[in-house]
């Protein structure tokens, strides 16, 4: 595949940035049924707000705040990543676990999509505690784009990865950055979420 230069580069994330919008505008108008099942589910098996609310790294290294569907019990640390709990299933509720295993929680980010916080597709945004991450992918120009739904990580190994794995995906995904890549991306995201490849499993609390 021929890497964009510099004109087309900027094209495309102008192009990207807007289809984006639509996409995640479309997506919301036909996912609003399942979305409010999802709410409704998260409502009757615990106590608790339906969204979880956290900031995370954005482009540019500006924090933002992102939406998702809660997982996890109230008592749950809130700023720390799921991967730093050491055993994150004495958390993770049963309806929870169903959402972290069909991806379901991740559907509010369309908002931080819609907002221009966010894309389908690009690097996952990080928690602000994960300052050697961070510093990683500052080093790396990750933060020339903005942050994902879905990346390269997500669909290569997910919470499976070390800082230095997530990196080097993310550093090749900002600097291959192209539509057939993005296309390609896509593709693997569904099939990553339809057979659930690199979710860290985790016993649902009681």
């Amino acid at each position: 595949m021929v890497k964009l230069n510099r004109k087309k580069r900027r094209r495309y994330l102008v192009f990207k940035q807007t289809a984006d919008r639509l996409l995640a505008l479309a997506l919301l108008l036909l996912f609003c049924p399942v979305m409010a099942a999802v709410a409704f589910g998260i409502r009757c098996t615990s106590p608790g707000p339906v969204l979880f609310r956290q900031v995370r790294m954005g482009r540019g290294m500006e924090p933002f705040l992102i939406y998702k569907f809660r997982t996890m019990s109230c008592r749950a640390p809130r700023n720390c990543a799921t991967a730093a709990l050491g055993t994150p299933g004495r958390y993770i509720t049963r309806f929870g676990a169903l959402l972290r295993k069909t991806s379901l929680d991740e559907l509010p980010q369309l908002w931080n999509v819609l907002r221009g916080e966010m894309s389908l597709l690009g690097p996952r945004p990080v928690v602000l505690v994960e300052s050697e991450l961070i510093t990683r992918r500052a080093c790396a120009g990750v933060y020339a784009v903005r942050p994902g739904v879905s990346g390269l990580s997500q669909i290569s190994g997910r919470d499976l990865l070390n800082d230095e794995e997530k990196t080097r995906l993310d550093r090749e995904y900002v600097k291959h950055l192209s539509p057939w890549r993005d296309g390609l991306l896509l593709f693997a995201t569904v099939y990553a979420v339809a057979f659930h490849r690199g979710v860290r499993e985790g016993r649902p609390a009681r």
